[in-house]
């Protein structure tokens, strides 16, 4: 193991001294984020090549706008309101759903199942799902939506919040970020949508795409990947993560979400509107769709004054480097979706390194 980790880090310095600039690397993924810190693999890198924190968390992508809308309908009497744990602390422009608990009905859900299960014991209220997430979660809630209109379960709907990450990629290089020179791919959307969907970015933009496994042994041998691919000036599609992610995916997940779902233009915190980056329902499941049935439209909203989650989520730049980082933003009071998810950056620097804003 630590021969593959020493011939890992020798990559990285060859590739360091021999292209005699900074080398930036982004990880698509939160879970990355977070074991790259906790193992400390930041501090075994040349010190010209840098690590930049992309949008892989689903919660921080979130725009404002769809979380106020959440809470705009947490107070309505007829709704009952389930969604994953991480998005209770999300702040919305005046609230929360935390601070809403006492007086709206909110429940949190394991699962999108979990959310099907409350419409059919609350019958007199309409279950509003809070969907959010990657390509890893919206076969789950696809799943729910087929169950909801074979059992006739019509208090059910959900609030479409998933999103693809491949446009999120595009929409960086376009306009956002086109200093990064390489993307360290997310294993667990890989499994979903096999590596072969990386393939337009290598193809259109000449950056390499390494998909990876989260241990830090398959992180370190991922980043060595592409420090080889920049090395040798040729950009490739690569995975190092065989033993769970193949090029096709999972055939059968993306046919339920492609029978349920259609892929609409859609809002991200920091990346404003991509095309065809969020899943909406399809007509045939209309019926389903808060949107719809609330006839709700969502528009962009700002950031709260001072936050510069948008500007770490398209890493332009570290979350110490925000003003409010450990100071008005805490893990305890958190002021952005990057300190609240577990996933986020501004929450694994915080947790895990000793930099702090001064």
């Amino acid at each position: 193991m630590l021969d593959r980790i020493q011939k890992a880090q020798n990559l990285c310095q060859t590739a360091c001294k021999q292209l005699a600039r900074q080398i930036n690397i982004m990880e698509v993924c939160g879970t990355h984020t977070v074991s790259i810190f906790r193992s400390g693999i930041r501090s075994t890198l040349p010190k010209e090549l840098k690590l930049l924190s992309g949008p892989g968390c689903p919660v921080c992508v979130t725009d404002q706008g769809y979380i106020d809308i959440v809470l705009q309908l947490a107070d309505r009497d007829d709704c009952l309101i389930a969604t994953y744990g991480d998005m209770i602390r999300v702040p919305g422009k005046n609230s929360s759903l935390e601070r809403k608990q006492s007086k709206a009905n909110i429940k949190i859900v394991l699962s999108s199942e979990d959310a099907l299960q409350l419409a059919k014991d609350n019958p007199e209220k309409t279950v509003v799902f809070v969907a959010v997430g990657f390509e890893t979660t919206a076969p789950a809630t696809a799943v729910a939506v087929k169950e909801a209109a074979e059992q006739a379960i019509d208090n059910f709907c959900i609030l479409s919040g998933h999103k693809l990450v491949t446009p999120a990629m595009r929409a960086l290089l376009s306009a956002k970020n086109d200093k990064i020179d390489a993307f360290l791919c997310p294993g667990h959307v890989s499994v979903i949508t096999g590596y072969g969907a990386f393939a337009e970015i290598v193809e259109d933009f000449n950056r390499p795409c390494v998909v990876a496994g989260f241990g830090p042994l398959q992180i370190m041998e991922g980043l060595g990947e592409i420090c080889r691919q920049l090395a040798s000036g040729k950009a490739e599609l690569k995975s190092m993560y065989d033993a769970v992610v193949t090029k096709e995916g999972n055939i059968a997940a993306q046919k339920i979400v492609t029978e349920c779902f259609e892929a609409v233009d859609g809002y991200w915190r920091g990346l404003g509107k991509i095309n065809k980056s969020t899943l909406k329902l399809k007509e045939k499941y209309s019926r389903f769709d808060a949107f719809t049935r609330f006839k709700i439209n969502e528009t962009p909203s700002e950031e709260k004054t001072g936050c510069r989650c948008g500007e770490v989520l398209c890493g332009l730049l570290d979350p110490p480097e925000c003003g409010l980082f450990g100071n008005n933003c805490t893990p305890q009071e958190p002021v952005g979706p990057c300190m609240v998810s577990s996933e986020g950056a501004c929450a694994a620097w915080f947790k895990y390194s000793r930099e702090r804003a001064q």
